[in-house]
């Protein structure tokens, strides 16, 4: 479109126009319905929607005369856009039944212009940085904030994967330039689109500990790592575990041999059995079949699920709570799914460990006395390898 009138439409974030340079306005008395169907002739205003495509989209529970309620649809949102666009005249115009825009207008939306940016980027990675950095800060919002018409979703999804893929673009190149500040605020806008995003708060604690505010990256840390535990009952990456490991050092100051020492045989012993990350529950298990390999020893592992009529998230953390009490501070817990956790029983048998799961149910059954929930067991004995290969010879043995 190559006309010389200019309007101009914003949907990323809540909807507001304007013309040309002139101000935007967000107000109208538009129907949930009609703007709707106005937004939707917006977003295809490269070309002209029939009668048909509309009825089939906006009448698809049926009606009794669709045609018309489509034409008196379309008469209140000219009446709209005169609101709009005082002085205007002849906005839609209608063509052998299809709807479109006046040819003499040029439209422009900041989702095109958005979604343009984001290519030219790739296109230029000389000025890379500055054409992403434009383009994150276009997106206010969600597509079309507010309508959740079955057309809009997909859409919306689209330019939230965009967006968040502009900022992970961006910050490897402001991280290059030490652009400290800007990192935050990209970090913190693309945490509002999908605050499980971890790379996100990743970025932010190693922005913040460049600018030598590890506490602030600590804090990030423990509301992530809080949230994240109340949303799905999952803990974060190693990756970011890291980051925070760093950010503690760091806020310790410089260290001589001894504060290291110190610091690396110190044990935070709160009395509760020790809860990691899966992965750190394998690096444990295989540093004690390393110690059963010597001893000649055995240990026992446990998966504790629960069963029946479990409400989720809350009998879960229910059940970590007695765990942490119930066990010894040495053994090591973590999280297995949803429903179910893994823990080791140092140096205890299978009698040993018969007990264990009694008392753990004993003590579950006694807190949450209202609880539907049902507790299962399985064990399994660990043995160094060197014991199970010295059973199995001595089966052969003994078979022979």
């Amino acid at each position: 479109m190559n006309g010389e009138k200019r309007i101009r439409f914003e949907l990323l974030g809540p909807f507001s126009w304007g013309k040309g340079e002139e101000g935007s306005g967000r107000q109208n008395t538009a129907g949930r319905k009609e703007l709707s169907l106005l937004q939707y002739l917006i977003v295809n205003h490269t070309r002209n929607v029939s009668s048909e495509e509309l009825i089939d989209r906006f009448w698809a529970e049926g009606s009794s005369d669709p045609i018309n309620a489509l034409r008196g649809m379309v008469h209140k949102i000219r009446k709209y856009l005169r609101e709009m666009f005082p002085g205007e005249e002849n906005l839609i115009v209608t063509n052998r039944g299809n709807y479109g825009w006046n040819p003499d207008l040029q439209i422009e939306l900041d989702s095109e212009e958005f979604e343009q940016a984001c290519k030219d980027a790739r296109r230029q990675p000389e000025t890379a940085a500055e054409i992403l950095s434009g383009a994150i800060s276009m997106y206010k919002g969600d597509f079309l904030d507010g309508n959740d018409s079955d057309w809009v979703i997909p859409m919306r999804r689209y330019y939230q994967t965009l967006y968040l893929d502009a900022c992970r673009e961006v910050l490897p190149l402001l991280q290059k330039q030490e652009r400290w500040i800007e990192i935050i605020d990209v970090c913190e806008q693309a945490q509002n689109v999908d605050f499980a995003a971890e790379d996100f708060v990743i970025g932010q604690m190693q922005a913040l500990i460049s600018m030598g505010q590890s506490a602030r990256a600590m804090e990030q840390y423990r509301q992530f790592r809080e949230r994240l535990w109340e949303e799905f009952q999952i803990a974060p990456s190693d990756e970011m575990e890291q980051t925070y490991a760093l950010a503690s050092g760091m806020c310790r100051g410089p260290q001589g041999k001894d504060d290291i020492l110190k610091m690396v045989t110190e044990e935070e012993n709160d009395g509760h059995a020790f809860f990691c990350t899966f992965r750190t529950f394998q690096k444990i298990v295989a540093l004690e079949k390393r110690h059963l390999d010597r001893t000649r020893g055995f240990s026992t592992l446990m998966i504790v699920g629960l069963s029946n009529q479990v409400i989720p998230g809350t009998d879960a953390k229910r059940l970590e709570r007695v765990l942490l009490d119930s066990l010894r501070a040495g053994d090591p817990v973590a999280k297995l799914d949803v429903t179910s956790y893994v823990l080791m029983l140092t140096g205890s048998s299978p009698e040993d460990a018969r007990n264990v799961a009694m008392r753990i149910d004993r003590t579950f059954r006694k807190t949450y006395s209202h609880s539907r929930a049902c507790l299962s067991f399985q064990t399994a004995l660990l043995e160094g390898s060197q014991s199970v290969a010295a059973a199995k010879r001595q089966g052969a043995m003994t078979g022979s």
